[in-house]
């Protein structure tokens, strides 16, 4: 914002509170019988030019005052007026400057596209995580409350190509579809698909056919938000415990134990080694749940001789500090 508009903008407010004094104690001293009330309301009617009659019968000293009073607020008001008005523009101005070039460099990230009840779940998800996402949306309501919250969007439909670039769908780790229709779902996965065919796609589906619809458009995962949250049910009927401790290692609430998937890269010092000769478990007290091969295969509840190969998946759960050392070691050269 510029400092200069904000400046004058300040000063505009306060000449206006000094014509409303000046206005205020010139009818009291120049209008006889006049209350401080009568006095105050005039002035008020006066420089907003809203046309009411007067308190009283003025003098003639009083219509002169009044014709200056006028005058001087009205340019008063304007002044202030078009200093708020600049501010308002530059602001928009910069935001969207600022959004842009956010844009421009953001990699790695999510996008989500659609910000109704779920799409919301997912963003406070993600803002919780420390995750990078861009969401898109068409909906003012909606954005003015991805506004306030300060996250970073576009405005526009998640099913054009031009937008699901601008999100920097080409740069994107992730792309989940929770826009309001299923039809809607699959263009926008299908779009993401042809722009980027590495992207990893969720997308939701309400009616039971559009499941291998949106498989076939090029979605990784599929949830469909009744199925699972009547799944959800039952457990929790059945097993409420269970429930309770996944649900405290995966959002990091209660418990001091955390569950994440590290991927180990090419050049890792874990590439080669067995689980038993690596400092996950003795010396960092890791469990290794599971391991995702690149080929597809899953290994769960790896054995001791099991060797780690690029690209595993490890699915492990321990303490944050040694989860993140252990994403480190996947890491280090």
């Amino acid at each position: 914002m510029n400092i200069d508009a904000a400046k004058q903008f300040k000063l505009g407010l306060l000449l206006l509170f000094l014509v409303i004094i000046v206005g205020t104690v010139g009818y009291e001293i120049l209008e006889v019988n006049w209350t401080l009330l009568d006095s105050f309301y005039m002035t008020i009617i006066t420089i907003s030019t809203t046309g009411f009659r007067e308190v009283k019968d003025l003098s003639q000293p009083g219509r002169m005052f009044t014709v200056f009073l006028i005058i001087s607020g009205v340019l008063t008001i304007a002044y202030t007026g078009g200093k708020a008005a600049q501010i308002l523009i530059e602001t928009q101005v910069l935001r969207r400057r600022k959004m842009s070039k956010e844009l421009e460099k953001i990699s790695d990230h999510y996008i989500v596209c659609g910000y109704g009840r779920m799409g919301r779940q997912i963003c406070e998800g993600l803002v919780e995580n420390q995750v990078p996402f861009v969401v898109i949306e068409n909906d003012q309501k909606k954005l003015t409350i991805i506004k306030e919250l300060n996250l970073l969007f576009i405005e526009g439909d998640a099913t054009n190509d031009e937008i699901l670039i601008k999100a920097g769908i080409k740069r994107a780790k992730g792309l989940v579809a929770v826009i309001r229709t299923d039809a809607e779902n699959v263009f926008a996965t299908l779009s993401a698909r042809e722009l980027s065919p590495e992207i990893f796609v969720v997308a939701r589906a309400v009616e039971d056919g559009t499941e291998k619809k949106l498989i076939t458009a090029g979605a990784n995962r599929v949830v469909k938000p009744y199925e699972l949250g009547g799944n959800r049910m039952v457990q929790l009927l059945l097993r409420p415990g269970v429930i309770d401790f996944i649900d405290g290692v995966a959002r990091n609430k209660n418990v001091e134990i955390s569950l994440e998937e590290i991927t180990l890269n090419e050049g890792s010092i874990l590439v080669g080694k067995s689980l038993s000769n690596s400092p996950v478990r003795k010396d960092l007290n890791i469990i290794i749940v599971a391991i995702s091969r690149n080929d597809g295969n899953f290994i769960y509840n790896p054995k001791s001789d099991t060797k780690f190969e690029v690209n595993d998946k490890l699915i492990a759960i321990g303490e944050q500090t040694n989860l993140s050392k252990l994403t480190e070691l996947c890491l280090k050269n």
